[in-house]
């Protein structure tokens, strides 16, 4: 079944490996095989892992870009998950965890790192949370 890959002008994306931009105007595309696809907004400079959770998606994402290397990727990859896992109690997010690295064993990178994005939605809903306490608290003081 192809993928359509629907552009906006000017947008990025990497398909296999290759950085390709879109032109000036909104373009289609079908993608008929299977190929390492990631458009601009799913890609995560090493930066941007600033975050625990960012922290598991990043090497996720190398393993799909760069297979050569993807055995170093694997092992931070076991690492941060092990690291977040281990601080975590909430079920459906270690339930999360858990489908994010079958998902990776299984060699399904892109599902993966779409479970990461449910980590981000888990960590950004904590830190709120952990914000508006302490906020109140001070308030209070």
């Amino acid at each position: 079944m192809p993928l359509k890959l629907s552009l906006k002008p000017g947008e990025k994306f990497v398909l296999n490996g290759a950085v390709l931009t879109n032109g000036e105007k909104r373009a289609s595309l079908l993608v008929q095989n299977k190929a390492c696809l990631l458009r601009e907004k799913d890609i995560m400079q090493p930066a941007d892992a600033n975050t625990p959770a960012r922290r598991i998606y990043l090497p996720i994402m190398m393993m799909y870009l760069d297979s050569e290397n993807g055995e170093q990727y694997y092992n931070d990859f076991a690492l941060r998950m092990t690291e977040f896992m281990g601080a975590v109690r909430d079920r459906a997010a270690l339930a999360t965890c858990v489908e994010i690295s079958r998902d990776v064993m299984a060699g399904s990178y892109y599902k993966a790192l779409m479970g990461c994005k449910k980590l981000f939605e888990f960590e950004r809903e904590r830190l709120s949370y952990v914000s508006e306490s302490i906020s109140r608290r001070t308030a209070r003081s």
